[in-house]
């Protein structure tokens, strides 16, 4: 059996003003509340939160965008929850944890960051190591944390995110936004960023610019994939996990027309044991090692295991080891990495 490819070496292809609140707000607040319940295989609150059960976006523009009309202030718009969030000037510190890949694609840098165990989205660190970490190890930040960002807007990203009374706290700090799922349709999100922030042009670029990529790295992998399927196997502390498609299969399968395997068909996390190795049915395989949630243990298991070597994928030398970091992640600038380890494995 060949030696397991690693990624994770490989060089890459292409070259306020303070409010101040009720005494009631911060009335009986702990340190932490509500957790991120989107998580589909059971990690804990601090993991990457979960993507939608749809991630399919709406075709973007390829050409460069025509510009756009700046936004005009004051701006009164809907959430996604329904409720009504105005705007009285272009924000200017924002605080929208897990949304921070969008963001550098608009040019913005945050007041705060997402982290979990003190550590950032690694892959973005380049152009935020100077932004706090903001600790969601044990579920959202408290009021208090939140307001010492002194943010003129926050936007969460799931619906999870404002439920226990999270909404309601956080809006009394300052203007408040909710998408349902983010992650599930980044033409959508980046977009309504872009309205929100003022940065309509720079979102429309952005999302023109990605829509290029993915055309011209769909037409270089067809004539190497026709008939192929791939599948990415995940772990952390708690197991293994088959992902179908969201994250880093959202890409392989949506966006660069790769098969998924049967076994993730009409699924987006099938939880993984050493029976089912048998019905894998994947020509190309990638190992997405959590280092959040670290799956060393299980890793070590399903490399050891002689169902695992059994596997014709395995056989043929094509498993390859990827760096999590934005294999799980959400967003374009994460889209895009993979796409270049896609290109880099896949393409002779």
């Amino acid at each position: 059996m060949k030696q397991i490819k690693d990624l994770k070496t490989r060089l890459p292809r292409k070259v306020l003003i303070f409010a101040v609140l009720l005494p009631a707000l911060l009335a009986g607040c702990g340190n932490h509340f509500a957790s991120d319940a989107a998580g589909s295989n059971g990690a804990n609150a601090g993991a990457a939160p979960a993507a939608a059960e749809s991630a399919a976006p709406s075709p973007a523009q390829t050409a460069a965008p025509a510009a756009s009309p700046a936004a005009a202030y004051p701006l009164v718009v809907t959430d996604e929850l329904g409720h009504e969030v105005k705007l009285e000037a272009p924000p200017e510190r924002v605080f929208a944890p897990y949304m921070e890949d969008s963001l550098v694609v608009l040019g913005v840098k945050p007041a705060g960051q997402w982290a979990n165990n003190g550590q950032g989205q690694t892959y973005l660190q380049d152009q935020l190591a100077d932004v706090p970490l903001v600790d969601f190890t044990s579920g959202l930040p408290s009021p208090e944390v939140v307001m010492a960002l002194q943010p003129d807007l926050i936007i969460l990203h799931n619906a999870y995110y404002a439920e226990n009374g999270v909404y309601e706290q956080y809006s009394q700090i300052a203007p408040t936004y909710v998408f349902k799922q983010a992650a599930g349709d980044l033409d959508h999100s980046v977009t309504v960023l872009g309205e929100l922030l003022g940065k309509q042009d720079a979102a429309a670029q952005g999302l023109a610019d990605y829509r290029s990529k993915v055309d011209a790295a769909r037409s270089e992998l067809a004539p190497h994939m026709a008939g192929k399927k791939a599948l990415i196997i995940r772990f952390n502390s708690r197991g293994m996990f088959l992902m179908g498609g969201v994250y880093g299969g959202f890409v392989l399968a949506e966006e660069l027309g790769i098969a998924k395997s049967d076994l993730v068909a009409t699924e987006n996390s099938v939880d993984l044991s050493l029976e089912v190795l048998p019905q894998i049915d994947a020509d190309y395989i990638f190992l997405a090692n959590d280092s959040m949630n670290s799956g060393e243990t299980f890793v070590k298991e399903l490399k050891e295991s002689a169902l695992w070597k059994s596997i014709p994928a395995v056989k043929a030398g094509q498993v390859y080891e990827v760096d999590d970091r934005y294999w799980l992640g959400g967003g374009l600038v994460a889209y895009g990495k993979v796409i270049d380890d896609v290109l880099e494995i896949l393409v002779p």
